[in-house]
């Protein structure tokens, strides 16, 4: 009996041990990562960078002292300034001007306020209007399209003139725009006198507010580059050309504009894109033409070697997949909110990750594009930015049936069957021991 007794023991201790401990380590290797109910799905890492929309320096990398009284360098798609100096000092903007009054245009046009094809009227007051031309005649109509090139690429001011007058009906009316439209891209150190930019009292920027305004304008009309990558435009049977030289030394440069009153010295704004990133260089109060050139392409060069920009996932691509309680669907794809686009140094290009997280026991019924969760993005283990998570689709609430077996299922599954399976083993040994005694008590009897 005490032999039996001790075997029966030594049995319990024996299923304990083995059940607690081979559960446990099953369990592990069938765990799912990334799997929806969990709050932290999954790290991926990827080269990356700053969160989009910053306005201070990236870094404390620097091209050096740039040859002119400010200058500043900016990527577009972020707004993040790479580089600056001098950037809020008051200058006259001369033919920088320019872009702004693009700027209405391009808007207009995308509006359906004016059209390519237009035949713009040419007034007395345009014809007249000095500085550099495109030498329009008087009395006589231009298309708007030949206009723009005359603005883009002869610096035209008669050209200015013709517009803001078809747009607005006066040049007074046209710079109040303008100035309204400077308001309302943050360019506070700016105020517009009139189209072109030639001299006045009271007319003012910055380079950060040009590069503002560049930004803006490369952002939201990208096929304006078509007309400032134009080496030369002919009208009325004069040649004239791009005043940009760049253009001619860098075939990767496609805009954007110079400028030059006596007040101020010479402006250069120079634009590229390469490896999926636009920068844009803003170089003001230059001593001559070469020497903005050289200092914007100084700019230009220093930002493509020393940063990236990277894109962690494709337009349109789900980031994970969310599991739905009492739904129709069981899972459903997840988006991010925004586009996450990072800018950091080249030497951080593999540093970039992010975490997944998963609003816990999401339930039916469930909108498309509602807020489910959040993508936590890191740099060399910094945080960066934070980008929600978004449903993909509908989800309605599912019948009861399925409902039930969701609810059985789940409180199995929060069951902890490591102990439960130890209870039962040693309930199981505690039988066999019991059988094997009364088994033998059985023997004796006889």
């Amino acid at each position: 009996m005490r032999r039996e007794v001790f075997f029966g023991v030594a049995l319990v201790f024996f299923f304990i041990f083995m059940i607690a401990a081979g559960p446990g380590e099953g369990q592990a290797k069938k765990s799912r990562p990334g799997a929806a109910r969990s709050t932290h799905q999954s790290t991926a890492k990827q080269p990356g960078s700053q969160s989009p929309g910053a306005t201070a320096q990236a870094t404390d990398l620097s091209p050096g002292q740039i040859n002119a009284r400010s200058a500043i360098l900016m990527e577009v798609s972020t707004g993040m300034v790479l580089f600056e100096q001098n950037a809020d000092e008051p200058i006259e903007p001369a033919s920088f001007t320019k872009i702004a009054t693009l700027y209405l245009v391009f808007e207009a046009l995308k509006q359906g306020r004016i059209h390519m094809n237009d035949e713009v009227w040419i007034s007395e007051a345009a014809w007249r209007t000095g500085g550099s031309k495109m030498f329009v005649a008087v009395h006589t109509k231009v298309s708007l399209e030949d206009l723009i090139k005359g603005v883009a690429v002869d610096s035209g001011n008669d050209a200015c003139v013709a517009l803001a007058e078809h747009l607005s009906g006066s040049t007074d009316t046209f710079v109040d725009a303008m100035n309204r439209k400077a308001a309302e891209l943050g360019m506070t150190g700016t105020h517009f006198e009139n189209p072109h930019g030639l001299p006045v009292d009271g007319q003012i920027t910055t380079a950060r507010d040009m590069a503002l305004l560049d930004t803006a304008y490369l952002k939201r009309f990208p096929e304006s580059l078509r007309f400032h990558s134009m080496k030369e435009f002919a009208y009325n049977n004069i040649v004239q050309y791009n005043r940009n030289h760049l253009l001619l030394k860098d075939s990767r440069i496609d805009g954007l504009k110079t400028g030059y009153v006596s007040a101020a010295g010479y402006h250069l704004s120079g634009t590229s894109e390469r490896n999926g990133m636009r920068l844009v260089a803003v170089v003001m109060g230059a001593a001559n033409p070469a020497t903005r050139e050289r200092e914007v392409l100084k700019l230009l060069n220093f930002g493509f070697r020393n940063f990236a920009l990277v894109q962690p996932f494709k337009d349109g691509q789900a980031v994970a997949t969310a599991k739905v309680l009492k739904g129709k669907k069981d899972e459903i794809p997840v988006y991010p909110a925004d586009k996450p686009t990072f800018l950091i140094p080249q030497s951080q290009k593999n540093l970039l990750k992010w975490e997944v997280h998963i609003t816990p026991d999401l339930t039916a019924p469930v909108k498309a594009n509602q807020v489910v969760g959040e993508l936590v993005f890191t740099v060399a283990d910094q945080p960066k930015r934070t980008v929600s998570l978004l449903s993909g689709e509908d989800v309605a609430v599912a019948g009861w049936v399925k409902r039930g077996w969701q609810l059985v299922s789940g409180l199995a599954f929060r069951l902890d069957w490591k102990w439960l399976s130890a209870i039962l083993g040693v309930i199981a040994a505690i039988a066999i021991t019991l059988i094997l005694a009364s088994g033998r008590r059985r023997k004796k009897s006889f």
